[in-house]
């Protein structure tokens, strides 16, 4: 579940990274005896971040609603934060004190992008929300995602595809890699509005759901969409690897997802397949 006020999804996000930061990784001697709990404690990682440890309790338990853009950087450093994780600290930090309004995702889809979807064919394409609801698709981009035609528009989300339709674990090739992106960059997408409705009603959803999904929830990892190269055991034309691009197309959150294949290539011609099989019903 998302968290009931924007501090505590702060203290949840520095808890979480606390406890998979090591003493002996700094140098720092073990102590003797079994810790109550993993990673660093609140006063080590104080020190190590040169604040006080009475000012980062305070943090992780969400009293505190203006931290300085120099603490954050101290406290990304201390935590070995990398770039995402630490551009997601900072957006949960001005969410906590009131920086940078949210802007809720838009439904609607311009023509001209509607238009795009159709140029692109045969690259399977399809627009997003923030909340990963498939607002628009061409028909090679709903037949990649084997089975998804059988949910009603309102239900075809790739993230609840990913952990809850039947079909996504053989789709997807190395499943757990997939749904590990996809619990990441939604976890993204709460920090930069974690009073966005539909955010919270797909996490509730999909904890309840899926045990898989809340335990990778409980991690609090974050990662932003990138071009990548996405493998699929299609049960139509095979085993097909497309470069995948994802393309903000306006303010509000949208993203155009587009899938592509070198021409020539086998990849290219199960592609060309995928979309042959659409034509044939």
């Amino acid at each position: 579940m998302t968290s009931s006020r924007p501090g505590s999804a702060l203290g949840e996000f520095l808890r979480a990274r606390r406890a998979r930061v090591e003493p002996t990784d700094f140098g720092l001697p073990a102590g003797t005896g079994r810790r109550r709990n993993p990673g660093l404690r609140r006063e080590e990682l104080a020190t190590l971040a040169g604040i006080s440890v009475d000012y980062y309790i305070r943090l992780e338990q969400g009293k505190e609603t203006n931290p300085g853009a120099a603490v954050l950087r101290q406290l990304a450093q201390a935590l070995r934060l990398d770039h995402e994780e630490t551009g997601h600290l900072f957006a949960l930090a001005d969410r906590v004190a009131g920086r940078g309004p949210a802007v809720r995702t838009g439904q609607d889809v311009r023509p001209g992008i509607r238009q795009l979807l159709e140029t692109l064919r045969p690259c399977p394409a399809y627009v997003r929300n923030r909340t990963n609801d498939i607002l628009a698709a061409n028909p090679e981009g709903l037949a990649l995602l084997a089975g998804i035609e059988d949910w009603p528009p309102e239900r075809r989300n790739t993230t609840r595809y990913t952990f809850l339709h039947p079909a996504a674990r053989a789709l997807f090739d190395g499943w757990p890699a997939a749904a590990t992106a996809a619990v990441a960059q939604l976890r993204t997408a709460v920090a930069a509005d974690p009073e966005d409705p539909a955010l919270s009603a797909l996490v509730e959803e999909l904890t309840r759901a899926s045990a898989d999904f809340a335990g990778l929830w409980r991690r609090h990892d974050v990662r932003h969409r990138h071009t990548d190269r996405k493998t699929f055991h299609h049960p139509v034309v095979g085993d097909v690897t497309f470069g995948y691009e994802s393309l903000g197309i306006g303010p509000d959150g949208q993203r155009l997802a587009v899938y592509q294949a070198a021409p020539g290539g086998p990849d290219h011609e199960r592609m060309r397949l995928l979309a042959l099989s659409v034509e044939q019903g």
